[in-house]
């Protein structure tokens, strides 16, 4: 057999996928390069600090609020500000035509969203925990001595930084299956948003309906005191974090199923 043979007879040399870590240090290197993303990520761990500072100086507290919940009053705007920056994740990369060189170099779907999610729940939980810890001890350092309740910051504080996680995961889910950056930021408000406006409204479903929602854990977890059973649902802080957790997880493993079969 001659040598152009031999070449002509060897099997086409298969395209190199990559695993899950070297994906995701892809996918760290553009989360942090695309201009959007970072500053409403960053954006996220800002609020809470400076929610801290704005409701020490107004003196807006009432008497059973606790430095915790006080100091972490605007922990839910900074939570949608997370949820969208997961959004914001992949439909940047739809709206800019990138994700086909990202599938081009990482044809395996599952793991690129994967990866996505990964640097999404690291980065979220990381920047929460540090800024809701930092609102805390801004918020306790500027409220008046022994007026409020300090509350009870630990493991509350974890279990905060995961609801941001939790948004952010929800977020990307979202993202991936309505494609388009307008749309999935008004979708992960309104579903943030919605639940607590409409389970009141269900009768004894309110407890499930109304807790479905990562503002819902959120509020609980802080101790806010206008997290009543009537707002937020009426089941406990963790109990409710992870009923949203279950509920995120499974709309993104069907977020993943649609991603792997549609065209991009």
């Amino acid at each position: 057999m001659s040598t152009t043979d031999s070449l002509c007879t060897e099997p086409p040399a298969r395209t190199p996928r990559a695993a899950l870590p070297e994906q995701t240090t892809s996918e760290w290197i553009k989360f942090r390069s695309v201009r959007s993303t970072v500053w409403t990520t960053l954006a996220s761990g800002l609020v809470p600090v400076l929610g801290a500072v704005f409701v020490a100086a107004s003196g807006s507290l009432q008497a059973d609020d606790t430095v915790l919940g006080g100091s972490l009053t605007l922990t839910v705007v900074a939570q949608m500000l997370a949820a969208v920056a997961g959004a914001l994740v992949v439909t940047g990369e739809y709206s800019s035509g990138t994700l086909r060189a990202t599938l081009a170099a990482g044809p395996r779907r599952t793991t690129v969203l994967a990866a996505k999610a990964t640097v999404l729940a690291l980065v979220t939980y990381g920047l929460a925990l540090l800024s809701c810890t930092l609102a805390y001890g801004v918020g306790g350092a500027l409220l008046p001595d022994g007026k409020y309740a300090p509350g009870e910051p630990w493991p509350a504080l974890f279990g905060i930084a995961a609801s941001f996680s939790v948004a952010a995961l929800l977020g990307l889910a979202i993202g991936t299956l309505v494609r388009h950056s307008a749309g999935s930021v008004a979708t992960v408000i309104g579903v943030l948003l919605l639940p607590s406006l409409f389970g009141p409204l269900l009768g004894d479903a309110r407890r499930w309906v109304a807790g479905v929602s990562p503002t819902a854990a959120l509020e609980k977890l802080t101790q806010s005191s206008d997290a009543s059973a009537e707002a937020v649902g009426s089941l406990g802080a963790w109990p409710s974090l992870g009923l949203v957790a279950g509920c995120t997880v499974v709309l993104l493993l069907l977020a993943g199923a649609v991603f792997h079969r549609r065209d991009v």
